[in-house]
């Protein structure tokens, strides 16, 4: 079966890099996983075969009927035909912390499902996605070099690049290289300003080459004592808390 470009399909074949993907999730016994995308079922093989239950999310009908027959009899895996940025956990009462995430990602897809996860699913306990690697390095980045998906994942994970892939990994080939990237949900933000931190950090990259006194109030900059010529990309995620929390009490 070939691959559809308009799904943005590349099927990885590297066993080597499946055995990194599945270690790096760090499966226990009977443990809850839901696979993003399991193409003809190389990662799935690895997962069943670690004692992972497996959710696999799939959207090419004719790769779910591929899926059906391979796994026909298995009580270990269900398979979902539909889109994951449509996706419900809790009809399958997933709960925070109950399962894990994984995947192989189309790329176009990355940041949408990233963002679609981290505001609006249950916390997965973890999150291991194969992505393409100039999007792993934006999401790992530090300042002065920050960046509003770096914002975005920072300020609900910690984020790690576990290796990169070579394009050879894969068939067909992808034009760009790739990484995996594992991201572990931190315990200290239940209390974070989510909404209100990703507003304000929307708003000081508007324009991230000018100095923050020209996307955010002074007085807000002042209050949360962070120097108005600064711009957005020297910001840590503690600073962008301390300006949502200021903008907050602002708002009371």
């Amino acid at each position: 079966m070939k691959a559809k470009k308009s799904l943005g399909q590349h099927f990885l074949i590297n066993t080597g890099v499946l055995d990194r993907i599945v270690a790096a999730v760090d499966i226990r016994p009977e443990e809850n996983i839901i696979e993003v995308g399991p193409g003809k079922g190389q990662l799935t093989d690895v997962l069943l075969g670690a004692g992972a239950r497996v959710i696999a999310v799939e959207k090419d009908r004719a790769l779910v009927a591929l899926l059906k027959e391979k796994y026909a009899g298995n009580d270990k895996i269900e398979i979902v035909e539909g889109d994951i940025l449509k996706f419900d956990p809790s009809r399958y009462t997933l709960h925070a912390t109950s399962y894990k995430l994984v995947g192989n990602i189309p790329y176009y897809l990355t940041t949408h499902l990233i963002r679609t996860v981290l505001t609006t699913w249950p916390s997965p306990r973890s999150i291991v996605f194969m992505i393409q690697k100039e999007v792993a390095d934006r999401m790992i980045a530090k300042p002065p070099h920050m960046n509003m998906l770096a914002v975005l994942v920072q300020s609900y994970t910690v984020p790690k690049r576990i290796m990169r892939v070579s394009k050879g990994s894969f068939s067909p080939p992808p034009k760009v290289e790739s990484a995996v990237i594992r991201l572990v949900p931190r315990h200290e933000t239940q209390n974070m300003e989510h909404e209100t931190l990703l507003k304000i950090a929307g708003e000081g990259f508007k324009h991230p080459r000018k100095k923050l006194a020209n996307n955010l109030p002074s007085e807000l900059l002042e209050q949360a004592g962070i120097d108005p010529a600064r711009r957005a990309e020297t910001l840590t995620i503690a600073e962008w808390q301390k300006l949502a929390e200021m903008s907050t009490k602002q708002a009371v």
